[in-house]
């Protein structure tokens, strides 16, 4: 039976360094020329752009609450058994669910039966790491903990503090991430954007270098070695009989997008993709999808292309279909307010306005039914929106508790914050009945 190394990439909590280790990790092992295949526990489609930069592998979301254990084994399958290594990102602490465990890397890992790794901030400790450690390694006893990594460690002394807590307890020590300024991604980026003025490929190959430095990136590989014997799932995949012309907007403004859910739309016609920031018109197109992305950053210059805005319109106004989602609704709107105060004309499709002013974040699983079909998806954004138009469905948080999210219909446009994750046995047009 064939083996390949592959393994999640958890830690205690959030803030621990989990992003720039596995984006230090994909960098290395491209640059050894492996083809290193990336996935992201959750619904988290930021991490997933920086892996697919690292990499130049699309990563996937693997998420048990957007979709089932079937779905999410059918997806791992159909990527790593291309790929020399598998490498997940996980989610928050490794125990971390929507409902206790459920959700979690640790599920994920269980699930798949793929060796976990933890990475633990070590600042301002050392021995204590021991019982920390211990407790995740043995808590779950169908959890394999292989091994650890350490971040923001001062000094190679320190290290062998947090070595010899390591043997104390028979847990793998596989290196570390000193505490280093340059290898550390800015707050701005990770939570918000990349721009033109941050050069990722040169941060990602720092990160790459000193995880070659300090981590044992050979016995990593070898520990994490697992047969490739998943079992095999297929999906039901739509076949439309007459293909449909789709037009997916995608550029620096808008691309916050699940890879999966495009591969689930080319399945339902041709895909072509085209800029609101700097494509003159709309493409000619029976479905439009605007997803969300960065369009506060961008205000003026797509508050100015008024031939984009007034061929969006049009098409909106003849009744064509447009799925909005969080930065596209945005677009959609009367005017974005900058977090500045200044306001800018969009494309007035929705009597609504969107601002960035007093910006509070808001997120959480959300699930809804409309046209008698049952969607899931994931709410993340900063901005609010002032109108008094009245959502069209109840939205539920993972817990079926209702919150005030709405989602809203003009015609054949629908939009809302909900990130729709629809690649499983759904068609979105469906939303349109």
């Amino acid at each position: 039976m064939p083996t390949i190394s592959n393994f999640i990439i958890a830690a205690p909590s959030s803030g621990t360094g989990k992003t720039t280790l596995t984006l230090g990790l994909l960098r290395a092992l491209k640059n050894r020329g492996m083809n290193v295949q990336p996935f992201k526990c959750g619904p988290d489609y930021i991490d997933t752009k920086f892996h697919t930069m690292a990499s130049g592998n699309n990563s996937i979301n693997l998420d048990l609450f957007l979709s089932s254990k079937q779905h999410v084994e059918s997806l791992y399958n159909k990527y790593i058994q291309k790929s020399d290594v598998g490498i997940i990102e996980g989610v928050m602490g490794l125990f971390d669910g929507y409902d206790k465990m459920k959700g979690s890397s640790a599920e994920i890992a269980e699930m798949l039966k793929i060796p976990v790794v933890l990475v633990v901030n070590a600042k301002s400790v050392a021995y204590s790491v021991a019982p920390l450690i211990y407790g995740f390694k043995n808590y779950c006893k169908n959890i394999n903990l292989v091994g650890v990594i350490f971040n923001f460690v001062s000094s190679e002394s320190h290290y062998n503090f947090l070595k010899e807590a390591c043997e104390d307890i028979d847990v793998e020590p596989l290196g570390y991430l000193p505490k280093k300024s340059d290898i550390e991604i800015p707050s701005r980026h990770l939570g918000l954007t990349l721009d033109g003025k941050y050069d990722f490929d040169d941060f990602a190959n720092k990160v790459a270098t000193t995880i070659e430095q300090h981590i044992d990136i050979d016995r990593l590989l070898e520990i994490t070695k697992t047969e490739a014997s998943l079992p095999q799932y297929t999906t039901t995949k739509i076949i439309s009989d007459n293909l449909l012309k789709i037009a997916v907007a995608k550029d620096e403004a808008f691309n916050f997008v699940y890879h999966e859910n495009i591969e689930s739309l080319k399945e339902l016609g041709l895909v072509s993709f085209f800029s609101p920031l700097r494509d003159n018109k709309s493409p000619d197109a029976d479905f439009i999808y605007l997803p969300g992305g960065y369009p506060e950053l961008y205000v003026k210059q797509l508050s100015e292309n008024t031939g984009m805005i007034n061929s969006l319109k049009q098409y909106a106004e003849s009744g064509g279909k447009i799925l909005a989602e969080c930065g596209g609704m945005m677009y959609l709107s009367s005017s974005i307010i900058s977090d500045d105060g200044t306001e800018y004309p969009m494309v007035n499709v929705l009597k609504q306005i969107a601002s960035m002013e007093q910006m509070k974040l808001k997120l959480g699983y959300r699930q809804f039914c409309y046209n008698g079909i049952k969607f899931k998806g994931h709410e993340f954004h900063y901005s609010d929106i002032r109108s008094e138009a009245k959502s069209i469905v109840s939205m539920m948080n993972a817990k079926n508790a209702e919150v005030n999210t709405k989602l809203l219909r003009y015609k054949n446009v629908i939009a809302g914050y909900t990130h729709i994750y629809w690649a499983e046995n759904k068609n979105i047009l469906d939303l349109f009945k």
